[in-house]
Parts: C-alpha cells; structure tokens; sequence
C-alpha cells in the first residue's frame, strides 16, 4: 500500500534465503548451493574498579573475531578454481581475496551484502563417491577472513 512518498511499503515480509550469489574481487562469480558460518563475536573485557570499600567489575568490548565460513557448490568438469587457490597456500603464496555474499530479490537485485576481507582457503574437501549413489558431487570450501562487512545496495526498485 502506497505511502505519501509513493513508495510501496513491500518489506513485510522477511527475505527467503534461497536466491543468492558469490562473487570475488578478481572477478570470479560462482554459483553455490549453501553458505554457512558467516558470523562474527566481540570478545567482553572485564575491568576490575574499586569505590572506596567496594568492587565491581565492567565489561567492555575487546577484539572482533570472525568464524570460518563454508561454501558448498557441485563439481563441474575442468572446473578447477578453488583448488588451485588452495594449492597456493602450500606454497606459501596465498592471493587473498574479497569475497561477496549477496542475498537477492525476486528481481535478482542485491537487497543484502556480507563483504568477507581478506579471505583465503583454509579446507576443501571433495564428494564421497560412491558405486551406489546417484547424488551430485559436491565441492566443500572453507574459507578465514580478516573482517566482515554487512550492507543493502540499493535495489532497483
């Protein structure tokens, strides 16, 4: 329902987490089927204060720290990308790397951004085969970054 500035009022509704798209800052866009771990803690400080007779103690915010986060995509043929990002590791010459998360709207728009800095390749862990399965083979990343970054682009709309 329109307001008086003529905008619809559309965000009722919270977004679906299915529609979503990585991209890095060398220009790589891959298409995935799960994104875990994006997630970041504050550690608490606590400080130690006396009042006269008196202690008491207050927390203050100490050091960010970022958890791991995984990326999940199916194998394709020739498609060798990531392990060749994560061989670079063996040889000490690690390219690290901006990575863009974004969850997108029915429209393929950008509505949210995790920006993950300084990322680099930490696992990959291949598809168990096996004789009897008939599952797509799946590709695992994990990947440590520096620092996150959340925002919402403007979308088109």
């Amino acid at each position: 329902m329109p307001d008086n500035s003529g905008k619809t009022e559309d965000n009722i509704w919270p977004l679906p987490k299915f529609y979503f798209q990585v991209s890095w800052d060398s220009g790589m866009k891959t298409a995935f089927q799960e994104v875990a771990g994006l997630e970041t803690e504050t550690q608490s400080i606590e400080y130690k204060r006396s009042n006269s007779k008196q202690f008491s103690t207050i927390k203050m915010p100490g050091i960010a720290k970022y958890g791991n986060v995984t990326l999940k995509r199916g194998i394709f043929v020739k498609d060798n990308t990531f392990w060749k990002w994560y061989d670079e590791i063996q040889m000490n010459t690690v390219k690290r790397e901006t990575v863009i998360i974004q969850l997108l709207n029915e429209n393929g728009e950008a509505t949210m951004q995790w920006t993950l800095k300084n990322a680099w390749p930490t696992k990959i862990q291949g598809r168990d085969l096996k004789s009897d399965g008939n599952e797509v083979a799946i590709d695992t990343i994990e990947i440590a970054y520096e620092g996150l970054t959340i925002a919402n682009p403007a979308s088109g709309s």
